[in-house]
């Protein structure tokens, strides 16, 4: 997919100075929502992983399922070793992966901007094929998309405007970075994650009938087709984490709301490779590696790594909750 390692191009903006400037005048991101219930929801984890050789297949799932979950929040935190990296990787490692049996276009995307202001943009990519019908609607303001394939998320920082979401409404695939650290270049993106009724074909989906998205909140409210909605909003964002709200307007019963999406091969070659959990009346955290994990009721969850990998190097890691009942 094209987000999945450095990101795509940016958009054009002004000189250094202009940026700077704008970056000082504009308004701060919304304040994060309240704190989650203090005794905070359990939600079942259960493991679909399976073994790969090849680099570039997500073939670790994690789902997330509950009858009552409302809320929680999901945050992508730069791994611990980001300071002491001296090498980062971005490339596709294609080694041991099945031959496609066409070759790729090579033609471009047609890109077209949704919307635009001086530290936000939302751009929409569309792609010569996707794997899946695509047939949600993109609303902002008065402005309508359709066969939007890939929706990205650009921000404005000191050293230019930076990609902090992704969004394929195809599929329902996110992915979320932290900003960059000062005088670095932008990290990887690495692991995906499901929001809404997670269903199986080819791969795991959640299927999006309609996205609206508003600037001034920095909020996406995503329709599902299985019907239900949810409201996911920016809730902070620095150069150590990017936080979402996730608010359901009803519980996903019979489904999970959710999944985490990622590859493992080898320990020194995966975008994941450790998962921590906080059980329902456990003591501590229980951390084991990935592709070990079964299940777990869990009121918290990491999932990440501890040491580089050359795949996706800086990558960040993934945090699922607190989950709560109410809204």
């Amino acid at each position: 997919m094209t987000a999945r390692g450095k990101g795509a191009a940016r958009p054009r903006i002004g000189r250094a100075a202009t940026l700077l400037a704008a970056l000082l005048a504009s308004s701060p991101l919304p304040r994060a929502a309240d704190a989650l219930a203090a005794d905070p929801l359990a939600v079942a984890l259960t493991s679909a992983s399976v073994p790969v050789a090849c680099a570039e297949e997500d073939n670790v799932t994690i789902k997330l399922a509950s009858a009552t979950v409302r809320r929680f929040r999901l945050a992508a935190t730069h791994p611990a070793y980001l300071t002491s990296l001296g090498t980062d990787s971005f490339a596709a490692d294609w080694s041991n992966c099945p031959r496609p049996a066409t070759a790729p276009s090579a033609a471009s995307p047609v890109r077209t901007t949704l919307y635009e202001q001086v530290d936000l943009w939302l751009v929409g990519l569309t792609f010569p094929s996707f794997w899946r019908p695509v047939t949600a609607t993109v609303r902002v303001g008065d402005r309508v998309a359709r066969n939007v394939h890939l929706l990205q998320l650009w921000m404005l920082r000191p050293m230019g405007g930076e990609e902090v979401v992704v969004l394929y409404p195809g599929d329902g695939y996110w992915r979320l970075r932290p900003l960059a650290p000062a005088g670095r270049a932008p990290t990887a993106f690495g692991s995906s994650f499901l929001i809404g009724p997670v269903e199986d074909s080819a791969r795991p989906f959640v299927a999006i009938t309609d996205i609206l998205f508003a600037p001034q909140e920095r909020t996406f409210t995503v329709t599902f087709e299985r019907g239900g909605s949810a409201r996911i909003q920016v809730a902070s964002l620095d150069q150590q984490r990017h936080a979402l709200d996730i608010a359901f307007d009803r519980p996903i019963d019979g489904r999970p709301f959710a999944a985490l999406r990622s590859m493992y091969v080898t320990e020194y070659n995966n975008d994941v490779a450790r998962i921590a959990v906080r059980e329902r009346n456990g003591n501590g955290w229980r951390e084991t590696a990935i592709m070990d994990f079964t299940h777990a009721l869990a009121t918290e969850v990491w999932a990440g790594r501890t040491v580089p990998s050359r795949h996706n190097t800086s990558s960040p890691d993934m945090e699922f909750g607190p989950f709560a009942a109410d809204k």
